[in-house]
């Protein structure tokens, strides 16, 4: 599977807390653009933690309804703790993917599920925070695909300026 196009859809988010986590796991795995519908985190935007200034470089843009907003060939897919749903461990990631989330106090509608490509769900005991829900979505997404770890590069590109740590091969713990 190549990453070639991630979509974000965000149910009337109700902490702009959360969507500034999304912001910062959309900038690190790469996501494409994230759509939200409500009102609620239109309220609270100018509390949103996005530390990384991510908003300037991918789009968030409040649509009406996200099915009318789907991109173009895009398999829709919703992630929520609902019967019969597939589990994220089993889930095989389309390679150009909308992934729908249910705001943190309720659920995704029945007429988004009903035209969903897959609902897939986390096997936790429980339920997890909205931000946390993209990340690990997001993360499983890039752990099976086929795209290249990265290595020190990656990691010198990714880390804050404070970390300068390196593994010593058989060096005893300190």
């Amino acid at each position: 599977m190549s990453l070639s196009k991630v979509t974000i859809g965000l149910t009337n988010p109700k902490s702009p807390t959360n969507v500034g986590a999304i912001f910062r796991a959309a900038g690190c795995f790469q996501a494409d653009s994230i759509l939200y519908t409500g009102s609620r985190y239109d309220r609270g935007a100018a509390y949103c933690t996005d530390t990384q200034n991510l908003s300037k470089s991918i789009p968030l843009t409040g649509v009406e309804c996200l099915l009318e907003s789907a991109p173009e060939n895009a398999k829709i897919v919703v992630i929520e703790l609902a019967e019969d749903a597939i589990s994220l461990a089993d889930f095989e990631h389309p390679d150009n993917a909308f992934y729908v989330f249910g705001p943190e106090d309720g659920s995704v509608k029945q007429k988004v599920v009903n035209k969903a490509d897959s609902v897939v769900y986390i096997p936790t005991v429980g339920s997890l925070n909205l931000a946390a829900t993209v990340n690990v979505v997001l993360y499983d997404r890039l752990a099976k695909s086929t795209r290249g770890t990265g290595g020190n590069e990656l990691i010198r590109e990714s880390r804050d300026m404070n970390n300068r740590l390196k593994v010593k091969v058989n060096a005893k713990s300190e």
